[in-house]
């Protein structure tokens, strides 16, 4: 294990969380909040000590290998909620510091689930960093940095992007981490500032734009209204955000392609077909289910198509409460809810692409028990898939549900029901925010015990991290010195 080089990344972390927060002091002093004194004082406190960390023992080997890489991202995820939710703990917004530390996890993994009863008791600082937590773990703090450390970027250095951009990789990457981790985040910051301008012209204010345009392009769900987005009865907001959804569930590999006018590689992607295929379905399917719940159709269509598509990209925005809802279109949500957003999005999930791969690896299973000869491969998007990524996809799958399990076991102590037991540990581990029960879009995570709230805690950050970087963590032989 390089533990200097990863004390050199944590270092740059603290400074860029640093500047980060300043987004908590500058909107205090817009609106006259004294709360913004935390978001300053911490600020310096992180610039100092990554300072200190970036100039400690410095060496000339800035290259990372696999083990190293995933433990320097989970570090640094795990790094950047203790010090995100001191604001939050120390302003006594957010009383007791594990409940702090949830709701900044919640945030910067994108889940969206909340301890606050209350959202329209915070501050606006508070709000806009808990909406900019959102943003930042949408596309990853590592990726973004990889476009500006210096000596970080090489192509070695692709176990830092690997250990945080969500799903399997299919084909290559640019071949430079540089030129590729820029590239993502000026789509990212593009369709943000986009979805931003069309909220204004949907009659927003720009507080209300700037938090919606964060939650929804990070997936993350955060809300600052205690009704959610029903906040927001306009049909032309709720479209706009609908629309955002699911383009943020969509791989930015397939905007690289249309950006270099590849149109025919983009439109081939099949996991996109599949993606769009299963929201298609789930919104038919749900809008005929609900439509007696609703006053006209395309009322039962607006509900229908905006919480498939949140749940699907794992956003967990919500319009009204679905345990209302019949049994059939809570279990699609259910099943949409671990499905997932496309690999490369900043959404969350098993991911459709591995539900793919798994797909076509039992079929081909199938095909050698009939013609046990025959040599067959399992193709994406008219690429074979190797036999690493399909071999790592399966072993994905058994920790997946390990995790699940044993979480749903562990937090069965507070004695809650069913649905709202098994629903949070989907919602927590699929990084979607909200379940069912008491956990739905009207409820909160605020009744569970502090023990269960530190189950949650780990599978937001493993749901987020693909698993196997924190899992890393807790291996004695991975701190070894190579």
């Amino acid at each position: 294990m390089n533990k200097r080089i990863i004390t050199y990344i944590l270092g740059w972390v603290l400074v860029f969380e640093g500047a980060a927060m300043q987004i908590g002091t500058v909107t205090s002093l817009f609106y006259g909040e004294k709360e913004g004194i935390y978001f300053l004082c911490v600020g310096i406190a992180c610039e100092i000590l990554g300072v200190t960390a970036i100039k400690f023992k410095r060496q000339k080997n800035q290259v990372l290998y696999q083990r190293s890489g995933f433990a320097a991202t989970a570090l640094s995820w795990i790094l950047m909620s203790l010090v995100g939710c001191l604001p939050f703990w120390l302003s006594g917004e957010i009383p007791t510091f594990i409940d702090a530390l949830f709701e900044t996890v919640s945030g910067i993994t994108t889940t969206g689930s909340s301890v606050v009863a209350n959202v329209e008791g915070l501050s606006h600082c508070m709000l806009i960093w808990r909406s900019f937590l959102n943003w930042l773990g949408g596309m990853g703090v590592i990726v973004f940095l990889l476009a500006l450390i210096p000596k970080l970027g090489g192509q070695q250095n692709i176990y830092l992007m690997k250990a945080e951009s969500p799903g399997p990789i299919i084909g290559k990457a640019l071949p430079r981490m540089r030129s590729y981790a820029s590239l993502l985040y000026g789509i990212y910051i593009g369709l943000t500032v986009l979805e931003f301008i069309l909220l204004l012209f949907g009659g927003l204010g720009i507080f209300d734009a700037v938090n919606v345009s964060f939650a929804t392009a990070g997936t993350g769900g955060f809300g600052i209204h205690n009704s959610g987005m029903a906040a927001y009865d306009s049909y032309y907001v709720q479209m706009i955000i609908t629309v955002f959804m699911l383009l943020f569930g969509i791989n930015f590999t397939f905007y690289i392609l249309l950006i270099f006018r590849k149109f025919k590689q983009a439109f081939k992607i099949e996991e996109l077909w599949v993606y769009l295929g299963i929201i298609a379905a789930s919104v038919a399917v749900i809008a005929f289910n609900i439509s007696h719940l609703y006053p006209t159709a395309y009322d039962a269509f607006n509900q229908s198509f905006f919480y498939v598509v949140s749940v699907i990209s794992t956003t967990g925005f919500g319009l009204s409460d679905v345990n209302a809802w019949p049994e059939l279109s809570k279990a699609i949500i259910l099943i949409l809810t671990f499905v997932g957003a496309m690999a490369g999005s900043t959404g969350g999930g098993f991911k459709v692409s591995r539900i793919i791969i798994l797909i076509k690896e039992v079929k081909k299973e199938f095909a050698l028990l009939v013609h046990p000869k025959n040599i067959k491969a399992v193709k994406m998007d008219d690429k074979t898939v190797n036999h690493e990524t399909v071999r790592t996809t399966s072993v994905y799958l058994i920790v997946y549900l390990s995790i699940f399990i044993l979480s749903f076991l562990l937090i069965a102590v507070d004695n809650k029901d069913f649905t709202t037991s098994f629903t949070s540990v989907a919602a927590s581990l699929n990084n979607t925010g909200p379940g069912l029960g008491e956990v739905g879009p009207a409820g909160n995570y605020s009744g569970f015990s502090i023990f269960s709230k530190l189950v949650f805690i780990f599978d937001m950050l493993a749901g987020r991290l693909e698993l196997f970087p924190l899992l890393l963590l807790f291996k004695p032989s991975a701190w070894k010195k190579s």
